[in-house]
């Protein structure tokens, strides 16, 4: 793990999840448990409206924390009801977090290759629809990290299970002064949650 991600992680680990968050992400613990029990893949993929900013960082944070606890097998994906662009906050708040990101192309919708251990491929992150080709198309677990996916997306098509774990929108800060401090506000809350979920998989 690169040194800085890993100081963020030390501090992330001392954040309390709440007794109520934990009763809306014991349901993706056991999925992900029984998948591990099984030797199956674990394959999650983290929808949003947009795919811009809350699903991004929690595909990020659950990628990260599958291998801070030793969790083999996992893929984690992100998706939203349309395509738009990875916010690039986002990209600027991970980095201070200790991520190594790399723009690897200029477009209305740019391709961030996010790092997070030298041994390990960079996650490929975009905004694409939950069912776009880069995603999976069956077999995998489906977390709504917006009430508006969730409302919007009654079913969706592939997915074995679905969780809402939702989370406020960063987006609401844009332009203001809080703007840095309540995106990384959002991705720490994010981070702690994805890192009770794999710390309790035996």
């Amino acid at each position: 793990m690169y040194p800085n991600l890993e100081k963020t992680i030390k501090s992330i680990s001392l954040i309390e999840v709440s007794k109520e968050r934990k009763e809306v992400l014991n349901p993706l613990v056991d999925y992900i448990q029984n998948k591990v029990n099984l030797n199956q893949d674990i394959q999650l993929n983290f929808i949003c409206t947009h795919n811009s900013r809350r699903s991004h960082l929690s595909q990020i944070w659950a990628q990260t924390m599958a291998f801070q606890f030793n969790i083999d097998k996992v893929f984690c994906y992100s998706g939203g009801t349309e395509a738009t662009a990875m916010f690039p906050k986002v990209a600027e708040i991970l980095r201070n977090q200790g991520f190594q990101i790399d723009k690897i192309n200029e477009s209305n919708n740019p391709i961030y290759e996010v790092g997070f251990d030298e041994s390990q491929a960079p996650i490929t992150c975009f905004s694409k629809v939950y069912s776009d080709d880069f995603n999976p198309k069956s077999n995998f677990g489906a977390i709504m990290t917006c009430n508006n996916a969730d409302e919007g997306c009654p079913i969706v098509f592939g997915a074995e299970a679905r969780f809402p774990v939702k989370y406020n929108d960063p987006k609401a800060f844009d332009g203001t002064e809080l703007m840095d401090e309540k995106y990384s506000e959002r991705s720490l809350e994010i981070a702690s949650e994805m890192y009770y979920v794999f710390s309790q998989i035996k």
